[in-house]
């Protein structure tokens, strides 16, 4: 199933509605099953009760007249990884950005975790703010992101998708420059409005984690093309790498990495500008879509 977080009018408040397979048409979950009035968050913890209730009821509403907002909103920053395909990796070391780097490990043997702020989230269709006053070089980054459901404490790789809920997408929207001077790489990734995020999330069941691709076109060039098989560190391993210290909770997202084609990839380098339309597919997810504001 899909479940989006929408506004049916300018004036009403968000509501999740499941959205049917051809992402045309919507049913707000609380009339599908009246005593939900929660959000996506809620869906999540009441998941098990609700599950077997959720059926479509006739054409449901036009999904193009309502207004998407981002699918979630953690109640804490999102989790992500950095170099996690072997072609990026190598092109993020050899691009002058990373200072994470030594000539011995361009591919990493741990898995690179950082955060990106949650004020970052903005939806699909949303303008991304083009920060021109703090960047002059803004990049963009698709990414598979996973969804928490049952939350966790050392949890093990045979028991990881046990705890994935669903996925979406997202566009890890970075400022290299910031990326660059600072030495890291949370300020340069967690300007306002750099991580469009949806349109919706698929539940676990429908997604071919194994099989499915993943593609990134900037006003039509197609800049990135991957299988999510080609990860250097799979949904289990960072599942387990995080939960040994930290307890994962339901409504965390992971953001798992980009392949390689960024903008700092190419020479010169091909950094977003006022206008660009940035459009991400994950096959049997549907696609994300943003135009770096003015």
């Amino acid at each position: 199933m899909k479940f989006a977080t929408l506004r049916p009018a300018p004036d009403q408040p968000p509501l999740v509605a499941l959205i049917d397979a051809a992402g045309q048409h919507y049913w707000p979950l609380n009339e599908l099953v009246p005593e939900f009035q929660g959000d996506m968050q809620q869906l999540l913890r009441d998941w098990a009760s609700l599950a077997a209730r959720i059926v479509p009821k006739g054409e449901g509403r036009p999904l193009d007249a309502a207004r998407l907002e981002p699918p979630i909103h953690p109640h804490r920053n999102m989790f992500c990884v950095g170099k996690n395909y072997f072609e990026h990796a190598a092109e993020f070391s050899h691009s002058g950005y990373d200072s994470s780097t030594t000539a011995d490990d361009v591919i990493p043997k741990f898995p690179i975790i950082f955060t990106k702020a949650y004020n970052t989230l903005i939806a699909h269709g949303d303008d991304i703010p083009r920060h021109a006053e703090v960047t002059r070089q803004l990049d963009y980054e698709a990414e598979f992101a996973v969804i928490i459901g049952k939350g966790g404490h050392s949890i093990k790789r045979a028991n990881a998708y046990d705890h994935v809920w669903g996925y979406t997408i997202a566009n890890d929207v970075t400022a290299r420059d910031l990326q660059q001077q600072h030495k890291q790489w949370h300020l340069g990734k967690s300007l306002d409005g750099l991580c469009p995020m949806g349109p919706w999330i698929v539940t676990a069941d429908e997604v071919d984690r194994d099989d499915a691709t993943i593609k990134c076109w900037v006003n039509g060039e197609l800049r990135q093309d991957a299988r999510l098989d080609q990860l250097i560190f799979d949904v289990p391993t960072l599942i387990e790498t995080l939960s040994a210290g930290i307890e994962l909770k339901p409504g965390d997202v992971i953001l798992t990495g980009t392949p390689v084609g960024v903008g700092i990839g190419f020479n010169p380098p091909k950094f977003l500008q006022a206008g660009d339309i940035v459009r991400i597919e994950v096959e049997g997810m549907g696609a994300l879509e943003n135009r770096v504001g003015d």
